[in-house]
């Protein structure tokens, strides 16, 4: 059957710079191995697939796939996704739309021109082990001492966050292109005193053949590390953090405060729309 589709450009900062998320409406009739077979021929970061909700809060329930495995949330996905549900629907509340998905139920307001989801709680947080420090500053080919903090910052793939001295120091990194294990590594460094953006994000994972890809902008690492950065006094909100620009990209990530809560937002912008027959 013909199901509608739109290929987004969620977090960007112009035309085709952020992340490119495929949107899949009508899905109930699909299962998730045809889901996830859909998402390897796509072959893009994520891609998603809108069912009707069966929480009766939610506007719409998603399916968050990446080429290896589906994902309990996500935060380009979270974004894209209700942007293009926005096109052709009107949320049950005046001011937020109800998203559910494997994490449960996400809140996602219009903040000034973008869309901004609320950071949901975070599955493991804490120190990491520093025999993990250690392989994972082999993996990035720097020296253990360059890490000045770390912590797990896990709110659904398994991000390890881990700051770095400065922007510059992040954007010269030169991972491996392999690893022997799964790995979710996100690196955050600081520009000077009241740039704008604030930080320079770069994150990392190995997909199912253990090829380490880049992610061009992330929203579920942004949030957990504003969590972080916010709960320790690393940053101030709001900041903007840029993404993307090690592999063509220019992703811009907004992070403010309100009512105790931490929202990550950007700009989303469908590029391609129509029907697909699957």
């Amino acid at each position: 059957m013909k199901r509608p589709f739109q290929l987004v450009d969620v977090f960007h900062s112009g035309t085709a710079s952020g992340n490119p998320l495929a949107v899949v409406f009508n899905a109930d009739g699909l299962d998730g191995a045809q889901m996830l077979h859909i998402t390897r021929w796509l072959n893009f970061s994520e891609t998603c697939f809108l069912l009707k909700p069966t929480h009766a809060n939610a506007d719409y329930r998603v399916r968050i796939f990446t080429p290896e495995s589906e994902l309990p949330f996500a935060g380009h996905p979270t974004l894209g996704c209700c942007h293009a549900w926005l096109r052709n629907h009107s949320p049950r509340k005046s001011d937020a739309i109800i998203q559910e998905c494997a994490a449960g139920l996400i809140t996602i307001k219009r903040h000034e021109t973008r869309l901004a989801f609320a950071a949901p709680p975070l599955q493991r947080s804490g120190p990491v082990m520093e025999s993990q420090l250690i392989e994972i500053a082999d993996f990035l080919r720097i020296p253990r001492a360059e890490i000045e903090a770390a912590t797990w910052a896990d709110n659904g793939p398994g991000w390890i966050a881990l700051q770095l001295a400065t922007a510059e120091a992040v954007k010269a990194l030169k991972p491996a292109a392999s690893h022997h294990t799964s790995l979710y590594i996100g690196v955050i460094g600081a520009y000077g005193a009241h740039a704008s953006p604030a930080f320079e994000v770069r994150t990392f994972f190995t997909d199912q053949h253990l090829t380490v890809r880049e992610d061009p902008v992330t929203g579920s690492l942004n949030a957990a590390v504003a969590q972080w950065f916010l709960t320790t006094g690393r940053a101030t909100a709001p900041y903007v953090v840029a993404q993307g620009s090690c592999i063509g990209h220019d992703g811009r990530v907004y992070v403010h405060e309100e009512n105790g809560a931490v929202w990550i937002g950007g700009h989303c912008s469908t590029l391609f729309a129509g029907d697909c027959e699957l």
